[in-house]
């Protein structure tokens, strides 16, 4: 008898090897930001998404507070049509990143969720900054 694991067999290689790379076009994960960031290689606009409370709280160092409400091309202008934006909210337990990222792809931006937002930075054992910017 199979265990529910093995129960719905596993996909080929093939289409495994395609969902597992296209998630890379999707996401990116708090210690490749964290390196981007302190190696100077920050090729992105990062925004936190929470309200302006938790972001004053704590946020990611050099993170933009942009709560996907705002979201606006007006809000946007200054900013080239391919720049590359990354969001984050408190972590798993929260859809807010999903909304900014929908958010933005509906203006035409690209895009990638931060996963694990904020939880995601702390258990990496990077510290958050403080106050608003």
């Amino acid at each position: 008898m199979a265990s529910i694991v093995s129960a719905v067999p596993a996909a080929p290689s093939e289409r495994a090897l395609a969902h597992f790379r296209s998630a890379f076009e999707y996401e990116t994960d708090c210690a490749d930001v964290h390196q981007a960031i302190t190696s100077g290689q920050q090729d992105f606009v990062l925004f936190d998404v929470r309200g302006p409370e938790a972001y004053a709280q704590g946020h990611v160092p050099g993170a933009i507070n942009m709560p996907y409400k705002k979201m606006v091309e007006v809000k946007l202008r200054d900013y080239p049509q391919d720049t590359l934006f990354v969001v984050y909210c408190a972590g798993p337990h929260c859809n807010g990143a999903q909304r900014g990222a929908e958010r933005l792809a509906s203006l035409g931006r690209p895009v990638k969720l931060m996963i694990g937002g904020v939880t995601g930075w702390l258990d990496e054992g990077f510290a958050l900054t403080p106050g608003s910017e």
